[in-house]
């Protein structure tokens, strides 16, 4: 009776245990028995909204992932010691059911350094502060921390039964971040911490595999991973684990001042391509949907509120066409070959000057990889009796070794050319009625008021990074016989790189701020003192706190070093320093405070109307606007002002400062991809500034009372251009080449005209097409516009059948279509 009793408790258990099992080796992943070939991307849940996290991943699994990739940001928890957040779009577990439900597997990036270009590098400021701590070293008081907050998000996980052995979805968790970047310099004591957090973090008993990327000496019960723009030559540590690329940079982050970056989509695809035939496992792309760096959570300093990273998700959640159609019939061909791949004998074959083979056998299947890595000329391959040619720096993928499926270098899918739309009843800049206020200054410019005293000037993170904004205050007294004292005095101000405004006796006398690759300066600026006491009153504004290298979290911030007061006369200089006055410190601007930008605020009242002051520094506006109609993204255009914050609602957009203009130069008309890519090549918005447009999501927006928005305005700027506009596709321009399958999409509107069509050898880029040497018999126009004006999609095969017979004769031949969307 007990034998039976038992029997019936193990089937009870079996029954209800949905438990995945999840192992590797050296070719792949192995869940539930089965190889797999994971392809994923990196959709990070703070720069994105709850509303945006199920079409962000509906959109990803279309676009042929089967894995979400995501960072944790331990200081957006816990912004306090042990008080934390999980709301809004920090609800993490929220997040990760979304995916599940999907039907997506997770890798989950706890870190918790995450990089990011997250402001600190995900690290809170408090940790910072804490008697006796170091950061990525052997440093008890760092661990405890760190340790904490992991168990606290492995235990959260578990709870909600999400990991891989409770049937969940994350099959793979990470430790630490690109630490072997930067290991060096710690010493033996990095090494210890390495080793350290790799035990700690399996001894979580998750379940499911660990990794640490950029890690060559990963110890060998965690898997170390590769980041790059390529990481096909990567080998791992231990010849039991997989090859992982946990970061493929489909673009690059945009700094203030700096043009735009762009990846050409077939040198992605070509590097995915190469992965793979090398015997890759999971790759990630960073990103797959960037998104916006809300608030003050963008790191640097000088990361721009945008994170679009010309991924294959815009910012907003629109498809980037052509990256993510292209990538996308990548993705399906893989998954296509999945077994081969991961279970396959492997045969790689040397063509000579840059062209290379791998050949998958599995039993009677046979796929064929042939890679082209020279730069300039096309390789012409002889395998089998074949001839084939692969363009310069791509791949042709032939999953039967017999006909090309897939080229990395051939586009056969849509160039979509965004526009912003004016819609709804606010749509032009005059719709927009204005009211203002001016910060108040008083306290710090005039009064010298603040709670912190200290006889030194003070690092700005020792307030725990509470606010962008801090005064530094003290005065001096001088007179005619004080041996500086000259007619030519002024302040000479050492700064971090960040945003510095000065006043003396009430009075501006200057502002200064620095870029992005450049985070110190001196700032000195002619000043006029009176006998007796002067008040000194420098406001520091925070770009983002440092977010990566070795011993990021020393690098100081705000006014450091020293204050000096320069006097000459004659030859002779002489230097005031005061460095070690009394200085009092404030903490944040008053309107800050007091949330001026809340509608719930008692003191965000006594707003002016009438005259409209512009230019003008320090100053605040608020108006009133209907959300624009229907569904599609929402943008804020704030052309003419200067620098500051922008809220809709409540809702901190970002950092906001489109007076900072990209240089003249330095971007390219034409992006030739056939190069090793770097961040430097195929920029465009020379002489523009860096960035204009603010994501607003309709999360943040009524769609059927009165929105608020309330700019704080730092430098000064005009608000009479701020306009509200809708993202959508203005021209959708189809390419395929010959017997490949066209398509056109306007996503959710009907395409109006066909503007250019041709059946051949055309040639340009979408926008500028140009009809070939040679062109099919038929009216290209006549037919597209038949088969796709009035229609939302549409698609047409690329052959001489359908437009008629070319003077190509067996030259490669294509179909070029440019088409208007209504708008």
């Amino acid at each position: 009776m007990t034998g039976k009793i038992s029997i019936l408790v193990l089937l009870s258990l079996v029954a209800i245990c949905n438990c995945i099992k999840v192992t590797y080796d050296s070719r792949s992943f192995i869940i539930d028995g089965q190889r797999k070939l994971l392809i994923s991307g990196s959709i990070h849940y703070p720069r994105s909204t709850p509303q945006m996290w199920p079409d962000l991943i509906k959109k990803a699994k279309a676009g042929g992932l089967n894995t979400i990739e995501t960072y944790v940001f331990w200081n957006a928890h816990e912004p306090q010691r042990r008080q934390y957040d999980f709301t809004g779009n920090l609800d993490l577990m929220r997040f990760l059911k979304t995916v599940r439900d999907e039907g997506l597997y997770i890798i989950l990036r706890i870190g918790p350094y995450v990089c990011a270009e997250w402001n600190f590098g995900g690290f809170p400021v408090w940790l910072h502060n804490m008697d006796g701590v170091k950061f990525r070293t052997a440093n008890a008081v760092f661990m405890n921390e760190m340790q904490n907050f992991t168990t606290l998000i492995v235990d959260m996980a578990k709870k909600e039964k999400l990991f891989a052995r409770q049937g969940g979805p994350i099959i793979i968790s990470q430790i630490e971040n690109e630490f072997g970047n930067v290991e060096d310099p710690y010493g033996d004591a990095g090494k210890v911490y390495m080793k350290w957090a790799a035990n700690m973090a399996v001894s979580l008993k998750t379940g499911s595999p660990w990794i640490m990327c950029q890690q060559k000496d990963a110890p060998s019960i965690v898997i170390n991973t590769c980041n790059g723009w390529y990481c096909d030559d990567f080998t791992p540590n231990n010849a039991s684990s997989p090859k992982i690329w946990t970061e493929n940079w489909a673009g690059w982050f945009m700094s203030w001042g700096s043009v735009r970056p762009k990846r050409a989509s077939e040198d992605v695809a070509f590097a995915v391509a190469r992965f793979y035939q090398r015997g890759g496992s999971v790759q990630n792309y960073y990103m797959y949907h960037g998104g916006t760096n809300f608030g003050r959570t963008a790191g640097g300093p000088y990361i721009t509120t945008s994170y679009d990273y010309d991924a294959p998700l815009d910012e907003y959640g629109n498809l980037n066409q052509p990256k993510y159609g292209h990538l996308t019939q990548l993705h399906n061909l893989l998954v296509s070959m999945e077994k081969t791949l991961t279970e396959g004998n492997v045969t790689e074959i040397d063509f000579g000057n840059g062209a290379e083979g791998t050949v998958f056998v599995n039993g009677q299947t046979t796929s064929c990889f042939f890679s082209n890595k020279n730069t300039s000329s096309d390789a012409i391959i002889n395998y089998e009796d074949m001839n084939i040619t692969v363009p310069a720096w791509s791949v042709s993928i032939f999953p039967d070794c017999q006909t090309e499926a897939y080229n990395t270098a051939k586009i056969n899918t849509q160039t979509s050319k965004m526009v912003k739309r004016e819609n709804g009843a606010e749509d032009q800049p005059g719709a927009l009625k204005w009211t203002w206020r001016p910060e108040n200054l008083d306290l710090a410019v005039v009064q010298g008021k603040g709670s912190i005293q200290a006889n030194e000037i003070l690092d700005q993170k020792v307030l725990n990074d509470a606010s962008d904004y801090l005064w530094y205050m003290t005065s001096v007294d001088i007179d005619e016989k004080d041996p500086v004292w000259s007619n030519n005095m002024t302040i000479r101000i050492n700064g971090t790189g960040h945003v510095l405004h000065a006043y003396v006796n009430g009075e501006f006398v200057g502002s200064k701020w620095g870029k992005y690759d450049v985070h110190n300066y001196a700032f000195e600026v002619s000043i006029k003192l009176k006998p007796g006491k002067n008040k000194i009153s420098l406001l520091s504004a925070l770009v983002g706190l440092k977010n990566y290298g070795a011993f990021f979290d020393n690098y100081k911030a705000g006014v450091c070093g020293y204050v000096h007061i320069v006097g000459r006369k004659g030859d002779e200089t002489i230097i005031k320093d005061l460095s070690t006055n009394q200085w009092i410190y404030k903490n944040n601007l008053q309107g800050l405070d007091n949330q001026l930008y809340s509608q719930k605020s008692k003191f965000a009242v006594q707003w002016q109307l009438g005259y409209l002051p512009v230019n003008t520094s320090m100053t605040w506006y608020k108006t009133t606007f209907k959300a624009p109609l229907g569904k599609d993204p929402v943008v804020l255009d704030l052309l003419g002002l200067g620098k500051g914050y922008a809220w809709v609602n409540g809702n901190n957009l970002g950092r906001y400062w489109p007076s900072f203009i990209a240089p003249k130069d330095g971007c390219d008309d034409v992006c030739d991809y056939r190069a090793t890519y770097d961040a430097s090549q195929c920029n465009y918005g020379c002489g523009e500034p860096t960035q204009r447009w603010y994501h607003v999501p309709r999360d943040f927006l009524s769609t059927t009372g009165v929105n608020e928005l309330v700019l704080f305005e730092e430098f000064g700027g005009n608000p009479s251009q701020v306009n509200f506009k809708t993202v959508v596709v203005g021209s959708a321009c189809g390419s395929a080449y010959e017997h490949k399958t066209m398509e056109l999409s306007c996503q959710g509107r009907s395409i109006s005209r066909i503007k250019f069509a041709s059946f051949g050898n055309p040639t340009g880029t979408c926008g500028s097409f140009t009809i070939g040497t040679c062109e099919g018999s038929k009216d290209a126009i006549s037919i597209l516009r038949k088969a796709c004006v009035g229609k939302e999609t549409c698609s047409l095969v690329a052959n001489e059948n359908i437009f008629g017979p070319t003077s190509c004769a067996h030259a490669s031949k294509k179909l070029l279509v440019e088409a208007a969307c209504a708008i």
